[in-house]
Order: structure tokens, then C-alpha cells, then sequence
């Protein structure tokens, strides 16, 4: 959060103050969906794909606002929806704004080959193909760890994850380790599992509810480790709650 910190504008402020202000609100940006954006989260509703709640959308796009993106990520580029929220924001007319807010690089990573070339088009669309680039691979989910490595721009300073629930928590625990220090990790924190999702049995696959207990006690273990060496915080909006996790030098 050295960027905060540093910031001629604002105040020395502890870090519980800087945490607060990266995750709140940025009422200079307003909530109204980006043009681009509204149009294809029209494409979805056709498409029977389900967008993240707006309120998640604006709340990434504001705590982007407050940092220096340096090499940035998105795992889970789907059809390119919360990508065209981050495509404004960066998007300006401005030379001086254009360099000090836009990344250095910015990887869209989409499991599967089905939107690649939907999400390339909006690179393009955005005169963005100098920055920023789209990564279709079916393996990168599975194997997070040595595919994000091989992909993107190492060390990372800002990574988005927009999966679903149930691999959140593996990506999480690889997308961390490739962050640089004082980099940022933004995900939707999965659901509280439950009732009773009975004993899983040896050699046997997990059933859904199974997998989403395992899921979310993968989760758990990387907010203690976060919480017990770096920095993690959380903000509740009314689609959700997103974690921010900050890993100390």
C-alpha cells in the first residue's frame, strides 16, 4: 500500500486508515455501468451467464483506482464483462493520467478457449493490444501455480480473481505466492458452507457440497496465514464481500 502512503495529497495515515481507504468507496467514479460494459452484460443475460453483482464490479473498480496496477492479472476473463469496468478506468484522454494509473501489463487469463476471441476484440476496441492481452488456456485453473508463472508478468502487483466458488480458494493460494511485495490479491469471498455434507471416503470423488466445505476451509487457511504475516481485509457490499489481501515485504 505504498502508493497510498505516498501520495502528496493525503495525509500520513496508519495502516488501518490506508486499508480503510483502498477499500471504500470512490464517489468521484460514480456507479453507472461503463458503456461498453452494459452492452455486454446485455450479452449475457441472451447467453444465460450470470455477471457478477454490480455492486462487486464497482467496488473492484474502485479499489483499482487507489493503486499503482504495475503488472496486473485477471484470472477469469469470462466474456469480458468486469474487464471492460477495468478498460474504462484505465482508458483516458489524459497522457499524465494514462501514466500513472494504466498497467504496465494487464493479462486476462480465461480458462477454456470459448471467449478468447470475444475478449480480444475488446482489447482492441479499447487500443489496448500494447498492454494488455488475453491468455486462453483450458489448463489454467487446474494448474494454477505453473501456468500463472509461465503467463504472466512476474512479480505481480495487482491479480483479480473471477472464478467460481468452488476454485477460488486453489487459485487464491497460488495467485498470492506470485505477488511482488505490497502487491495486491482481490477475490469474492466464497459462501459459508452449510448442513451436513457427510464423510468423504478414500478413492472416492467429493460430491458438490463436499467440494465446496473443501473449498472453503482451503479459504480459511489462506486468510489465517494472510491475517498472521501480511495484511487482509474485507468489505461487505450488498452482492458480497471481497477480500483484499496484501502481501508485507
Amino acid at each position: 500500500m505504498d502508493e497510498l502512503s505516498n501520495r502528496k495529497d493525503l495525509p500520513m495515515m496508519t495502516e488501518k486508515d490506508m486499508l480503510n481507504l483502498l477499500l471504500s468507496t470512490n464517489s468521484e467514479l460514480g456507479e453507472s455501468e461503463p458503456e461498453i460494459a452494459a452492452s455486454i452484460g446485455e450479452q449475457m443475460l441472451h447467453m444465460d451467464l450470470n455477471p457478477l453483482p454490480k455492486s462487486i464490479r464497482v467496488r473492484i473498480r474502485d479499489i483499482c483506482s487507489r493503486v499503482n496496477p504495475g503488472n496486473t492479472a485477471l484470472i477469469g476473463g469470462g466474456i469480458g464483462h468486469l474487464s471492460a469496468w477495468l478498460f474504462d478506468l484505465w482508458s483516458t484522454t489524459s497522457v499524465d493520467e494514462l501514466s500513472r494509473n494504466r498497467p504496465h501489463t494487464f493479462r486476462i487469463i480465461e480458462p477454456g478457449s470459448r471467449f478468447g476471441v470475444i475478449i480480444d476484440r475488446l482489447i482492441r476496441r479499447y487500443d489496448a493490444k500494447a498492454w494488455a492481452k488475453v491468455i486462453s488456456n483450458a489448463s489454467s485453473v487446474a494448474s494454477p501455480q505453473i501456468n500463472m508463472e509461465s503467463t504472466i508478468p512476474l512479480p505481480s502487483n495487482l491479480i483479480i480473481i473471477d472464478l467460481p466458488e468452488e476454485d477460488r480458494s486453489e487459485v487464491a493460494n497460488s495467485a498470492f505466492e506470485l505477488l511482488a511485495p505490497n502487491g495486491i490479491l482481490i477475490v469474492q469471498e466464497p459462501e459459508v458452507p452449510t448442513g451436513d455434507v457427510g464423510e468423504s471416503e478414500k478413492g472416492q470423488e467429493l460430491t458438490p457440497a463436499q467440494k465446496k466445505v473443501d473449498s472453503f476451509n482451503k479459504w480459511i487457511k489462506l486468510v489465517k496465514y494472510a491475517h498472521d504475516n501480511h495484511t487482509v481485509g474485507f468489505t461487505e457490499v450488498s452482492g458480497g464481500t471481497l477480500a483484499v489481501l496484501i502481501k508485507n515485504e
